[in-house]
C-alpha cells in the first residue's frame, strides 16, 4: 500500500491549555493530507465541484495515540482503501518527528450532486479518477 505524505508543523494557535495540540486540529490535518492526495487524481474538493459533485464526509474515525506539541513536525500519511460501496475511504496516520504514530484516522466520503442528491453509483468520470487513485495506492 502506498501513502502520500504531507508535512505539517504544529502552530501556536493549535495548542490548547494543556500545551498539546487540540484534538479538533487532527481532523483538519487529516483533511489536508486527504485533499493533497485526492488532488493528484482530480478528486480534491474543488476539482470534484468543478465536475459537478460534492464528497461529504459520512464517517469519521480518529484514534489518538499520543499528543503533538507546539512546533512538532508531523507527517500525515494518507492512502485510499477499496470498498464495495460507491464511497471513497481514506486512511491516514499522523506521525511525530520520531516516526511514531500520534493518531490514526479514517474518513469515508459519499458522492452527491451539487444539490446534495446522493449518487448510488459513481459517475464514469469520477469512477475513473477513483480507480486511478486506487491503482496508485495498491502499487499497480
Amino acid at each position: 500500500m502506498r501513502y502520500h505524505e504531507t508535512v505539517i508543523t504544529v502552530r501556536f494557535n493549535e495548542v490548547d491549555s494543556y500545551q498539546v495540540a487540540w484534538h479538533g486540529h487532527y481532523v483538519a490535518w487529516l483533511e489536508i493530507g486527504r485533499n493533497e492526495l485526492a488532488g493528484r487524481f482530480g478528486m480534491a474538493a474543488d476539482q470534484l465541484a468543478e465536475a459537478g459533485f460534492l464528497g461529504p464526509v459520512v464517517t469519521l474515525e480518529l484514534k489518538y495515540l499520543r499528543p503533538a506539541r507546539f512546533n512538532d513536525r508531523l507527517t500525515v500519511k494518507t492512502t485510499v482503501q477499496r470498498n464495495e460501496t460507491p464511497t471513497v475511504e481514506f486512511r491516514s496516520v499522523i506521525l511525530g518527528a520520531d516516526g511514531l504514530p500520534c493518531a490514526r484516522g479514517i474518513t469515508v466520503h459519499a458522492l452527491t450532486d451539487m444539490h446534495g442528491v446522493t449518487q448510488y453509483r459513481l459517475p464514469e468520470t469520477v469512477a475513473e479518477r477513483v480507480e486511478q487513485m486506487l491503482a496508485w495506492a495498491e502499487g499497480d
